[in-house]
């Protein structure tokens, strides 16, 4: 076993407990575990409307206290673990799962169901020296909008719905079968990307060579608000050529942005924050209008090769950051239709 296995075998070892006790979700237990396991000057990349947050006494206040308060019978159930060293030699933990409870209360102004509610995350924990020392974490809180009957904005193009582990059974039992198996699973994706952005600007979709690089059943998981897609054609249909014809500039600034790519197994996955730059010159995409205005996007990803093509991308995309950044305030818009409601 390589030095780099072994950092990234235990640093799921580590992370282990804390999973396990977000399980039942004992609020004490959880809380004693953050302060163990994240470094005094840790600081949380969460998605928009949490934002930066320093330190793991303040990370529980901000993120989880009032999720709990809203879902008391809260539960974490995670689908993908996978761990791995980047090319800058970072230490990653990579998790994807949703959260899980009965919605009694109100949660950022989203008013309850009182009814079994689920929520996305994508959580990546960077680790150093056995601490943590960074999380990047996106939870689709469009979902709980969507459930609660209280989308605001613009519906989805693609399919919504509760999204499914990886259909090999194994995201929780991800190795390396062999010394560079993640490393060659990443240059895949990697190739795959590098493909993906010479399309507009160097032809048509033929030099994306899609078919090169996923599988024809592939499934695309996006976020609420974009949704899910199924097969190539379903993929480009519901999210790629909306997406480009909006912002055609997708991959120009690329080499002012930062990716982390690791990878373990038959799986890979990439942060940054934020690891997009593009520019909406067009309409067509969440409904936004075309105001030339430059915008960052924040994406946490997994993909699942199958053989040697890609079989299943999981993908959110922190998109009420999005919003937020043309000046449309969602959750203002969210209080205006509380106004016919009873909470």
């Amino acid at each position: 076993m390589s030095d780099n296995t072994f950092k990234s075998v235990v640093n799921k070892e580590i992370l282990a407990p804390l999973l396990k006790a977000m399980h039942d979700f004992e609020e004490h237990q959880v809380k004693s575990l953050l302060m163990d396991l994240m470094a005094e000057q840790s600081i949380a990349h969460m998605c928009f409307p949490f934002n930066d947050v320093k330190g793991p006494c303040a990370f529980y206040d901000t993120c989880y206290a009032p999720l709990l308060l809203a879902m008391p019978d809260l539960e974490r159930r995670d689908l993908i673990v996978m761990s791995g060293i980047t090319e800058q030699g970072q230490e990653w933990v990579g998790c994807a799962g949703h959260y899980l409870g009965t919605f009694v209360a109100p949660w950022l102004d989203i008013a309850p169901t009182g009814h079994i509610c689920h929520m996305r995350f994508h959580e990546f924990f960077r680790f150093e020296e056995g601490k943590i020392v960074e999380i990047q974490a996106i939870w689709d809180i469009s979902e709980v909008m969507l459930q609660a009957n209280a989308w605001p904005l613009c519906p989805s193009l693609g399919w919504e719905g509760f999204i499914p582990g990886p259909a090999s059974q194994d995201g929780l039992n991800i190795s390396n079968t062999y010394e560079d198996q993640g490393d060659k699973t990443v240059q895949h994706v990697v190739d795959m990307l590098n493909h993906l952005i010479l399309h507009p600007k160097q032809g048509g979709p033929e030099v994306m060579q899609l078919e090169r690089f996923w599988h024809p059943k592939m499934n695309w998981y996006g976020p609420a608000g974009i949704g899910s897609a199924r097969g190539i054609e379903g993929f480009r249909n519901w999210h790629q050529i909306p997406f480009l014809n909006a912002m055609p500039d997708r991959g120009t600034d690329d080499d002012k942005l930062k990716f982390h790519f690791f990878g373990e197994g038959q799986y890979a996955a990439v942060t940054g924050w934020p690891n997009m730059k593009q520019t909406i010159t067009h309409g067509g995409w969440l409904g936004i209008a075309p105001s030339g205005q430059h915008i960052t996007l924040r994406s946490l990803d997994f993909w699942r090769l199958d053989g040697a093509l890609i079989r299943e991308n999981w993908v959110l995309v922190d998109l009420l950051d999005v919003y937020n950044q043309v000046g449309i305030n969602v959750f203002s818009r969210l209080r205006e239709l509380n106004k016919a409601r009873t909470i």
